[in-house]
């Protein structure tokens, strides 16, 4: 007896490691949708980043994402901002995600924990952390043991912190659901057969995590078993070939409400109208989970923003960069969730059929009895048509679908708009005064400044580890000719480069997020003997897409001069600024350099300081650095982001001018503001404004 009770207790255990790790005691599936406490759900979920706000701002965000009828907060866990270094863990402030999560759990909202560890996201390097770089034998997010050891070592850590706090549904807690890894379909190809057998690897890794909770891949149409394969796209009710088995529910894990926006480029904006049709397409095609990319999108603080991507994230989503409702999108998809929740036992329960209204209209019926029914009534047309459903008349506009919660009274329709809002700007203070900034002039370096040398151009990724965006390249050129002038070509692969010789500016060119490399061609006036040549590389961010990630590389990769060819020579490198080096942009760090009056002439690469008071009131406050060429911001001590004036979009305007200040990062008086200027911006022209909303 005590032999069959051993052998019945161990074949239980096996089962719930092979089954109820998934399928947890409170959030199973379906063919239909996720089951949750034994209820089929239908649920309208929105992304939202812990370090993309401040702790102080996430109440207010969540609650906002739960009047617009949200029923789950979705995030990514940023690996690279966890572990900066390898061992060293950091879960304090904007990073602390259990915090985060505990207060959607607060709220009553479920939460989709998309742990990656790789997620894209316009996140420098993908999310990963850039000394897994250094990891001889290395290839990233392929069947590789040296990444597949630090992968599942860090999921795991993310799990078992996730469990210590009772945080899965399968504890009780809001979490529902799991991601791993990332859009891989996008560079499965690339790895042959490694990348097959690399995502078998992760999801049986995933799954004997014991979560209690689904795991899901998105882009992954060949997701193992017991995974779920999701989409992502903005028309995921026509592009998503389904669920790979009819056993597994059809979830929309990225409905991208706009796009992210890049240095030089106009931001891309996605009519509410878009994104309501197509959810309800969605939904109307048996759809049972949409999350919007991004609900709020916030601030890429710091050097968090991957190459080329602006400081200020998908600020066209519902909830803009500051957290502001914005309308229509926010007030429309709230109607369009409470028309579909109104009906949702139908179309959860009911029997689904669809057939044709006319030439470019159709019907989707849920009816679940003779008094349960809904339907959607779709037009793909481009103008208005009228047709008969049921013997009833129904005007459809263009482009539209009509939702019936009971088969008969049109409850909402995608192309009807009807709350409207818009964004302003209010000046409180001008940094007009000369007298109020100090200045500090960056030291350019020459070959015997540096201590770092190779024969060779290094690559800077490999050489700056993501400490800094900047990585100086120095060497000697010693010249005698009657004719100083002479021509100097130099090939970088990104992002922008500044030359200098014997200390002046020569030149200055950049890339672009669509080609990062570039040549810079520039006439030298060289002094008879000895001269001190110094490139100043910049990244405005590292990659983060794309197979064998591990091998990109950024910088100045070939020079010659009046065709001579100075690549493989003695080279001197120093990475980073001495003003960074020493933190003068910190209260302590700003006494350790003697700073200036500022005279009103501007020079390329150099530091800007000035203190001032906060605004009054509760409205988001916001720099205007549209006086300001290229650079970095710091407010006491908390770097803001960078910022690109001088970059222009083919309209000739900034991509972006105003630069979020959260109201938690300020004082009420003696706020530290330090800026370091590439160009030759004027900060004589940056004002300190709040954000409000109007009617319209």
């Amino acid at each position: 007896m005590v032999k069959v009770w051993w052998c019945f207790s161990f074949a239980f255990i096996l089962i719930r490691v092979f089954i109820g790790a998934v399928y947890g005691d409170n959030v199973t599936y379906d063919g239909r949708s996720l089951i949750i406490d034994g209820q089929h759900k239908i649920l309208f979920s929105g992304s939202i980043h812990y370090p993309r706000s401040t702790p102080q701002m996430w109440p207010n965000l969540i609650a906002k994402a739960k009047e617009g009828g949200l029923d789950v907060i979705q995030t990514y866990v940023f690996w690279n901002l966890h572990e900066p270094q390898q061992g060293q863990y950091d879960f304090r402030g904007m990073r602390n995600i259990v915090r985060f999560i505990k207060e959607i759990q607060a709220q009553g909202l479920y939460v989709t924990l998309r742990i990656g560890p790789y997620i894209e996201s316009e996140c420098t390097y993908g999310g990963l952390p850039l000394w897994l770089h250094d990891i001889p034998g290395i290839v990233f997010r392929s069947d590789n043991e040296q990444f597949k050891f630090h992968m599942q070592r860090f999921t795991a850590k993310i799990v078992n912190l996730m469990k210590s706090a009772n945080l899965f549904a399968s504890q009780g807690g809001p979490i529902i659901l799991s991601q791993i890894e990332n859009e891989y379909g996008n560079v499965e190809g690339a790895f042959h057969e490694k990348g097959l057998s690399y995502i078998r690897w992760a999801a049986q890794m995933a799954v004997g995590l014991q979560t209690g909770v689904p795991w899901v891949m998105c882009k992954q149409d060949n997701a193992p078993d017991p995974v779920i394969n999701t989409c992502n796209g903005m028309q995921c009710g026509k592009t998503f070939k389904g669920p790979n088995s009819p056993n597994k529910p059809s979830l929309w894990t990225e409905n991208w409400t706009s796009f992210y926006q890049v240095f030089g480029e106009v931001p891309y904006i996605r009519s509410a109208e878009d994104i309501a049709y197509n959810v309800a397409l969605f939904i109307a095609k048996r759809g049972s989970y949409v999350n919007y990319y991004m609900y709020h999108g916030g601030t890429n603080f710091d050097r968090i923003a991957s190459a080329f991507v602006v400081t200020a994230y998908y600020d066209e989503a519902p909830l803009d960069e500051y957290g502001l409702v914005r309308e229509p999108k926010w007030g429309h998809l709230k109607e369009l969730h409470e028309a579909i929740k109104s009906c949702s036992n139908s179309l959860l329960y009911g029997t689904q059929t669809s057939f044709s209204l006319g030439t470019q209209q159709n019907a989707y019926v849920f009816r679940r009895s003779s008094i349960e029914c809904a339907a959607f009534l779709e037009n793909t047309e481009d103008r208005s048509v009228t047709i008969q459903f049921q013997n009833i008349p129904y005007q459809l506009p263009p482009n539209s679908i009509s939702i019936l919660p009971d088969c008969k009274n049109v409850a909402f329709n995608t192309a009807k708009v009807r709350a409207q809002n818009a964004r302003a700007m209010k000046s409180q203070l001008q940094f007009n005064s000369a007298e109020k900034w100090k200045v500090y002039r960056e030291a350019i370096p020459s070959f015997a400044d540096t201590s770092l040398r190779a024969n060779t151009l290094l690559d800077q990724i490999s050489t700056a580890k993501d400490t800094s965006d900047y990585l100086w390249y120095t060497f000697r050129l010693y010249d005698n000719s009657a004719n100083a002038q002479s021509i100097l070509s130099a090939y970088s692969h990104g992002h922008v480069l500044h030359a200098f010789v014997n200390g002046n500016l020569v030149g200055s060119k950049h890339g672009s997020h669509k080609n990062v490399s570039f040549v810079m061609e520039n006439k030298l006036n060289l002094i008879s003997g000895m001269n001190n040549i110094s490139f100043l590389s910049a990244t405005v961010g590292l990659p983060n897409s794309g197979a064998y990630l591990e091998g990109r590389v950024a910088g100045l990769r070939s020079l010659k001069v009046q065709g001579r060819d100075f690549t493989n020579q003695a080279w001197g490198y120093q990475v980073g600024l001495l003003g960074e080096k020493l933190q003068i942009y910190t209260a302590s760090g700003s006494s350790k350099v003697k700073w200036e009056s500022f005279l009103s002439s501007t020079k390329p690469l150099t530091w800007y300081k000035t203190t001032f008071d906060a605004p009054v009131g509760n409205d988001p406050v916001v720099l205007n650095l549209g006086s300001m060429g290229k650079g970095y911001t710091w407010v006491n001590g908390q770097g803001i982001g960078r910022y690109w004036v001088s970059f222009h979009t083919p309209q000739g305007t900034p991509s972006q001018k105003w630069y979020h200040i959260p109201r938690s990062l300020l004082k009420s008086t003696g706020n530290l503001l330090v800026l370091l200027e590439e160009e030759t911006g004027n900060p004589l022209g940056i004002t300190l404004d709040t954000v409000y909303i109007t009617s319209q």
